[in-house]
């Protein structure tokens, strides 16, 4: 069998897992499922460019599609006005003036000559600065904060097509990673990984904790979204005749109306991010990537900044990320910075990643899909399964109630029993590098 057949094999063999969901379930469950599975695919392609490309080890995914997931909400939301009259230009002149403190202290740290008085003056700007900082930055956070907490008490958003969030959110993860990248690609690859996890968790910290930005752990709710609603659907007249004419009702039809348009948008968006990783990859750039990757000290030898191909191919793979990022919250409307955990947002991608063969794009969009189809389907699976199993022994029974109790815990299970058996017995994937 050629690869080209057995990769069209594969990929038939996951669509038609969902389109069995449709037909089990209902339409509007598999199409959520694709949705997820697109999103999913851009990210592992992210993540793929930075490990199959370069063989960076970057296990800070979970902050990268957070930057990405607040951007939507600070584009699309309104802005509030009484929180910015109560505090915004104090918040934003701290803001200037820590970045002000910042860039001083690096500049004295560069001309002054190594001593006692660069060491004094260090001191002084850190400290003093920090208390003149604060001394602005508090009272203008306190007055933001106490504008209608319960449904506020934040300075809101620009107010503009929350599409625009996506290339944005793209931006400032970018930005944010070439920030970590300056400092933490020098590093072996292990401390990388610690290193990019650790500040992951900064970044969902500041989410969580800055309420005057992101509400913290109030959530940002009724993002606004590129697609119509469903309940404005439902009061136009001439698309309740339309859902009429073909069986559905006017419920059923707008809710799937309403995905079916967000998913011609999310599949523009994977096209575009394939086309470009795959010329990317095709080009004397990628196979430079790749001789990095293979052997770093060769690729030096032969005139290659190593340090900063590195760099450029970890702030492109975090962009996709936090293109991704606002594209999922998007679809959500909700911005919750306590739903960026690791196991989702970072091991699940990794996973995708593994299973669909890294270093290959088309492995990439194959796992996004497989592993979100699994990591949905399993928990319910496999409480069916274990019910057929328990259901010869009476009710009440320990060993009874102990399995379908672990029912919850089969999607863990999963996903390392699938990593184990896709590393025997493919380890390069289900769909290897070429």
């Amino acid at each position: 069998m050629s690869t080209v057949n057995r990769n069209i094999i594969l990929f038939a063999i996951v669509f038609g897992l969902i389109a069995f969901s449709a037909f089990e379930r209902s339409p509007d469950y598999a199409l959520r499922m694709i949705n997820y599975g697109l999103i999913s695919a851009i990210m592992a392609i992210g993540v793929n460019m930075q490990w199959g490309y370069a063989g960076l080890f970057n296990i800070g995914v979970m902050g990268f599609v957070a930057l990405g997931g607040v951007m939507a909400a600070l584009v699309g939301m309104d802005p509030v006005p009484d929180a910015w009259a109560a505090g915004g230009p104090r918040a934003f002149l701290a803001l200037i003036v820590g970045g002000l403190i910042i860039l001083a202290t690096v500049l004295v740290w560069g001309r002054l000559p190594k001593g006692r008085t660069r060491g004094l003056a260090l001191l002084a700007l850190l400290v003093g600065g920090f208390f003149v900082y604060r001394a602005i930055f508090d009272p203008a956070v306190e007055a933001i904060e106490a504008v209608n907490p319960a449904l506020e008490g934040y300075l809101g958003g620009l107010g503009w097509p929350v599409i625009l969030a996506w290339p944005l959110g793209g931006v400032v993860a970018a930005g944010a990673a070439w920030l970590i990248g300056k400092t933490a690609l020098g590093l072996r690859s292990d401390y990388l990984a610690i290193a990019t996890l650790g500040i992951a968790e900064i970044i969902i910290a500041v989410l969580k904790n800055e309420e005057w930005l992101s509400r913290g752990v109030k959530n940002i709710n009724g993002i606004p979204r590129p697609a119509p609603y469903e309940i404005d659907l439902q009061a136009d007249p001439g698309f309740v005749e339309r859902a009429a004419n073909i069986g559905l009702e006017p419920a059923v039809a707008s809710t799937l109306f309403v995905k079916l348009c967000f998913m011609a948008l999310f599949l523009i968006v994977l096209f575009i991010v394939m086309w470009m990783a795959q010329r990317a990859l095709n080009s004397p750039w990628g196979r430079m990537m790749r001789a990095i990757r293979d052997n770093e000290v060769a690729a030096e030898a032969m005139g290659k900044d190593v340090t900063a191909r590195h760099l450029q191919i970890f702030v492109l793979g975090s962009a996709i990320c936090g293109v991704a990022g606002a594209m999922l919250i998007t679809q959500e409307s909700l911005f919750a910075p306590t739903a960026y955990q690791p196991l989702r947002f970072t091991f699940l991608i990794w996973v995708m990643v593994i299973v669909g063969g890294s270093g290959n794009n088309f492995g990439s969009v194959l796992g996004g899909f497989l592993i979100w189809y699994l990591w949905v389907e399993v928990e319910p699976r496999g409480l069916q399964l274990i019910t057929l199993i328990t259901s010869g022994m009476t009710d009440g029974y320990w060993l009874k109630a102990h399995l379908i109790e672990s029912a919850a815990h089969m999607r863990l299970l999963t996903m390392g029993l699938i990593l184990i058996l896709v590393l025997r017995f493919a380890p390069r994937g289900l769909i290897p590098e070429r």
